[in-house]
């Protein structure tokens, strides 16, 4: 069993909802190898960088933070906050609405900064999206998660996952349940970025930043896939293939065009 820590933070009638409902149904319906938990930091502002595969895995991560006690702080798209229910349910447990693709992009980075400064945990995808490696590999990142941790000091804690995708393929509307799939999530050693601390935020820095995060994320998938990802990272941008949407249903329509 993963060993589990007493969460210390007030849940909000958003956080108690989703132990009430979503958490006994990933307990039901998937199993979870969970790997050195224990170096997610029990208290004060982090950020938690993850590879990111599926649609499903926003919640695999939560409970992974839940049951390690913090509750995690999302940058979500800002559509989710006009859904009915869903928007309530994102304002009250803390996440972050961000603009993707967008200069209002800014204000979630201003607000993720004021996040940590409060001592909560923030949840990073550095890649933007559910990544678009034919193989499922983390991708180049984003300097979203290095802007933040450099702005405040706070710790970059990487984490690796692998098996959200095998529950709910990315794009697609029917999770596999029967037999319930594992998640398998290591927590890797804070990211170290003390040398960079203090120097004027230049893109050079900030890729430099970046790129130690994802080579930490990408050794953690590589153990526990057993498997040596590719020397170069897939990049969206220099493949030709969108870096918001379903990426597959678009290469369908072009190539129908």
């Amino acid at each position: 069993m993963p060993k589990v820590r007493k969460l210390q933070e007030r849940r909000g009638w958003a956080w108690s909802l989703a132990v009430m409902v979503v958490k006994p149904v990933l307990v039901a319906f998937t199993r979870r190898d969970w790997t050195d938990g224990e170096k997610i930091p029990a208290r004060g502002g982090c950020v938690v960088a993850v590879n990111h595969i599926s649609h499903v895995d926003p919640l695999t991560l939560a409970h992974l933070l839940y049951d390690h006690g913090r509750l995690v702080r999302y940058l979500a798209k800002d559509a989710l906050f006009r859904v009915p229910l869903v928007g309530a349910v994102c304002r009250d447990s803390g996440q972050i609405p961000v603009t993707r693709l967008s200069t209002d992009a800014s204000k979630a980075y201003d607000a993720a900064v004021a996040a940590v400064e409060r001592g909560e945990c923030i949840g990073v995808y550095p890649e933007g999206t559910i990544t678009r490696d034919p193989d499922g590999w983390p991708m180049r990142g984003k300097t979203g998660a290095a802007r933040i941790a450099l702005s405040t000091g706070c710790p970059v804690i990487p984490i690796g996952q692998w098996g959200a995708q095998e529950v709910l393929p990315a794009y697609t509307a029917r999770p596999h349940v029967v037999p319930p799939r594992t998640v398998h999530y290591k927590v890797g050693d804070p990211v170290p970025l003390d040398d960079l601390r203090g120097q004027p935020q230049t893109q050079a820095v900030l890729r430099e930043a970046t790129d130690r995060i994802m080579a930490a994320v990408t050794a953690l998938v590589e153990d526990l896939r057993g498997e040596q990802s590719p020397t170069e990272r897939f990049d969206p941008r220099s493949a030709g293939v969108r870096q918001i949407g379903n990426y597959r249903k678009q290469a369908r329509k072009r190539g129908r065009g």
